[in-house]
């Protein structure tokens, strides 16, 4: 099967060569084996480590995101206590950072080495830290769930209320000129169209298409549970 040439897997397979395609059935790209990966950091210092990892990346990649796995046995499995000390999702993925989040560092390097570098080492580093000395993730932690995405996504929109939060979302799922007429979630009274917030907004629309928004802003605001009458 051939894969898009932009996404760079040859280059990928070249910095990981422990790692090969291997068939499958359900996603467009898997990818399996020994992810091998030495990094530093001025505080924590420099630190090699292995896991062995399941990669399935979607047909749209890199608009949507990979699905990584760590299938060693180094982390804690479903059943285990600690699996949400080491940020493991229900579906055994490895929540390696906040949806909006990862979408916005692969907007930078659209490739799979730039998801490796940026995305799945960073989580990497942070867990063999913590497996080594124990105590917390050492670059801190964001909230499990519902709580955590909202907290993030408050750093990112500049945002406060986590209801606005939602609201950015659902503008981001409209087309631009529908969001534009529609009042702005930072809350100075004007419509998005006359509020600098719209430059921001902007930028999203880059990142994720606006199905994406739409879903993501329904799970968020249904999570919400009472508070979702104040939208």
């Amino acid at each position: 099967m051939e894969y898009p040439k932009e996404w760079q897997l040859d280059v990928f397979l070249s910095d990981y060569p422990c790692m090969k395609v291997r068939p499958s059935s359900n996603t467009f790209l898997r990818l399996v084996g020994d992810f091998a990966f030495t990094a530093d950091h001025p505080e924590h210092g420099e630190l090699s480590d292995i896991f062995r990892l399941e990669i399935s990346v979607p047909r749209g990649f890199p608009k949507d995101l990979p699905i990584v796995k760590e299938i060693g046995g180094k982390l804690p499995n479903l059943k285990h206590p600690d699996r949400e000390d080491f940020h493991v999702n229900p579906d055994c993925s490895l929540c390696l950072g906040s949806p909006l989040r990862l979408l916005m560092k692969l907007a930078e390097t659209p490739t799979l080495p730039g998801f490796a570098v940026c995305c799945v080492v960073p989580y990497l580093y942070a867990i063999s830290c913590k497996l080594k000395n124990g105590g917390n993730l050492p670059f801190g932690e964001l909230a499990h769930g519902r709580d955590g995405l909202l907290d993030d996504y408050a750093q990112i929109f500049g945002l406060t209320s986590r209801v606005s939060i939602v609201k950015v979302l659902f503008l981001l799922s409209l087309k631009k000129r529908d969001a534009n007429k529609r009042p702005c979630p930072c809350g100075c009274a004007n419509r998005l169209g006359r509020c600098n917030m719209r430059f921001k907004l902007n930028r999203f629309r880059e990142i994720a298409c606006r199905a994406w928004f739409n879903e993501h802003a329904k799970q968020l605001y249904l999570s919400l549970g009472e508070d979702k009458v104040l939208l």
